[in-house]
């Protein structure tokens, strides 16, 4: 299902830096060693819940920021094994107590197929120089019907029967990737993503 930016397979190799392009590698192993910064805790609470079961399609993502403390790495992946989408992310969290200052908020939940209720993509297509068609970015929204949200609305006081409500908003997954921020591999990657869960998804 990987697009023809994965045709080669390149071994992983330790050498490369954490933030190595992952777009390259149809194995999610490979993909987390290059990637991640902490791709060992990752791979572990993944492979924890994942089992025997293959690895249909997964999507990376990680963002550095920069605070008065200094930088911090936020982490995430989302896999997709046919029947449940696995989500692991992971924060540095500050901690006095811990040796180096910080500790690593590692998380993962997992979400039957079924529990999607929606499935959007938005994808931003252009041209390059020569006139050819590039996709130029790709944002990915998976809806659920889980409650996150749920907030009262004032009663309009001129309706003849004012009555209370309530707004819902369903628990969402964002999931984006541009030129600048990824790539185009990545945007690919993205996309064959978020078209291998719009087939998957029951109906």
């Amino acid at each position: 299902m990987f697009s023809k930016a994965t045709r080669s397979r390149p071994a992983a190799s330790g050498a490369r830096p954490a933030g190595t392009d992952w777009s390259p590698y149809g194995r999610l192993e490979d993909a987390a060693q290059v990637y991640f910064l902490h791709a060992d805790v990752a791979l572990d609470a993944i492979e924890g819940v994942l089992g025997r079961r293959r690895v249909r399609g997964f999507t990376l993502e990680r963002v550095v920021d920069l605070t008065e403390a200094g930088a911090s790495v936020w982490q995430e992946a989302a896999v997709c094994d046919g029947r449940r989408l696995i989500l692991w992310h992971s924060e540095e969290l500050a901690d006095a107590k811990a040796p180096g200052g910080t500790v690593l908020d590692s998380s993962v939940q997992v979400l039957p197929l079924d529990s999607i209720g929606h499935v959007g993509m938005r994808t931003l297509v252009g041209h390059d120089e020569l006139g050819r068609r590039i996709d130029r970015g790709v944002y990915l929204v998976l809806a659920t019907a889980m409650p996150h949200e749920l907030s009262a609305v004032q009663a309009d006081p001129d309706s003849p029967l004012p009555v209370a409500s309530a707004k819902f908003r369903p628990e969402a997954f964002r999931f984006s990737k541009s030129l600048d921020d990824g790539g185009a591999g990545q945007i690919a990657r993205l996309i064959d993503f978020g078209r291998l869960l719009g087939r998957l998804v029951p109906s």
